[in-house]
This record gives C-alpha cells, sequence and structure tokens, in this order.
C-alpha cells in the first residue's frame, strides 16, 4: 500500500499546468485540516529584485490588501522563512511587530496557520503556508499531523518550482568550460589573478582571459559578479 507522500506525489505526476497542480495542493491541504494555504516561489536571480511568484486561496479582497498595504516586506512569517527554514506556528507574539497585519488577516478568517518555508541547491527558495478560521493548532494535532505537513512543503516546492527553473535554466548563459569554473571558485574564494596563476601554473594572462570569457558568457560586469551569478545558477557545484 502506498504511503501518503507516494500517493500525493502520484497524484502529480504528469501535471504541467500550475492551477492544477496547485488544486491538488489545496485537496491535500483541505485533508489535514486547512482551509486556505498559500505558496510563495522566490527565483535567486536578479540578485537587486528576485522574482517573486505566490499563489493562494485566500480571500480574494486579503489578498489585494496584503498586495495594497505592502505587507509582504513586513510579514513576520515571511521574514523568519527567509532566515529559517523551521516550521512557524501562527500566535500574536509572533505578529506582534505587525499587530495591524494580525488584526486584518484575523478578520478575513486567517487566525491559525502554520507555515515552513524551503531551500534548494539551486538557490530557489519557497514557503508554504495552511491556514483557517478556527480551531487552534493544539500541540497534540502538531504532533500528528507535523511529519505529513512537512511533506506537504517540500512536495509543493518540488511541483511548483519545477516549471519555473526550467525557464530560468532556458535563460541561462552557455555552459561555461572547466577551467573557466576553476578560476572563477579561485576567484570566489578571494584569490588574485597573481595568486591564480601560481596555484594553476599559468601565466596571468591566461587566468585574466578566462576570467574575461567567464564574464562575458555570464552577462555580468565584472568577475565578482560573474562568480556570483554562476554560484547563483549552481555552475560552480
Amino acid at each position: 500500500m502506498k504511503s501518503w507522500a507516494e500517493d500525493l506525489l502520484s497524484s502529480l505526476e504528469g501535471i504541467q499546468d500550475e492551477t492544477q497542480t496547485f488544486q491538488k495542493i489545496e485537496t491535500a491541504a483541505a485533508a489535514l485540516g486547512f482551509d486556505y494555504v498559500a505558496h510563495g516561489l522566490r527565483l535567486p536571480l536578479p540578485l537587486s529584485n528576485p522574482r517573486t511568484f505566490i499563489q493562494s486561496n485566500y480571500p480574494i479582497e486579503w489578498q489585494q490588501r496584503y498586495v495594497a498595504a505592502g505587507y509582504l516586506d513586513s510579514d513576520p512569517s515571511v521574514l523568519h522563512g527567509r532566515q529559517s527554514q523551521a516550521p512557524l506556528v501562527w500566535s500574536r507574539e509572533v505578529f506582534h511587530n505587525a499587530p495591524k497585519l494580525w488584526e486584518e488577516a484575523n478578520s478575513f478568517g486567517l487566525c491559525v496557520g502554520w507555515a515552513q518555508s524551503s531551500l534548494d541547491a539551486q538557490g530557489v527558495g519557497s514557503m508554504l503556508t495552511l491556514a483557517r478560521s478556527g480551531e487552534i493548532l493544539t500541540p497534540e494535532e502538531l504532533a500528528g499531523k507535523e511529519f505529513k505537513m512537512r511533506w506537504l512543503v517540500n512536495i509543493t516546492h518540488l511541483a511548483l518550482s519545477s516549471a519555473h527553473k526550467s525557464e530560468m535554466r532556458k535563460a541561462a548563459p552557455p555552459s561555461l568550460t572547466a577551467r573557466e569554473i576553476e578560476i572563477l571558485k579561485w576567484t570566489g574564494d578571494g584569490k588574485t589573478s597573481g595568486e591564480i596563476s601560481d596555484i594553476l601554473s599559468v601565466s596571468e594572462n591566461t587566468v585574466n582571459f578566462h576570467i574575461k570569457n567567464a564574464v562575458a558568457k555570464l552577462q555580468t560586469a565584472n568577475k565578482t559578479a560573474a562568480v556570483v551569478r554562476a554560484a547563483m545558477l549552481g555552475l560552480l557545484n
């Protein structure tokens, strides 16, 4: 007999449409006792303004209010998710620095919530939030359901990030050569061109030649930006 996680993965297999995928996530959340579910996904690039995608079945009026008030930048649960992958249970104390956000969310029926973020090797981060209007989340309920809730976080990230990562890979620059990767790694470790030339037993001009090529391929302004972009794209792994 398949496990709960295997059943959910099987139900998502072959689905390409994000809306259909999210509907499956909603169904799984409802089975765990949550009326509402929200998922935010953040791509690592561009660094100055990372692209963010949000899907939820929260009341439309609350979604509009959340955006209009700019709550994404001050939401304590989001700030927590950016710093830690530990689960977070909503409470008045958690939102003590954002009392207006807490009161408004409650007025729309978002009173009880649990959230956890996920970060993969490609630098794509996301956070899944499960919420409902009543029935506090007791320690007993959490103990019985948190394993599945954590699984839902990972499955949701896997299912909803795949399409966006495909887009990111399509937009990625041509592959770097082994030598370019090697030199960018040493550059990332703080080595100068002269030091790298000694390490690799090549001329400094050769090192600079490879750095110049890598910068051009990665479409960056300098070698520091090239190292950062290459790392965020997973090219230095």
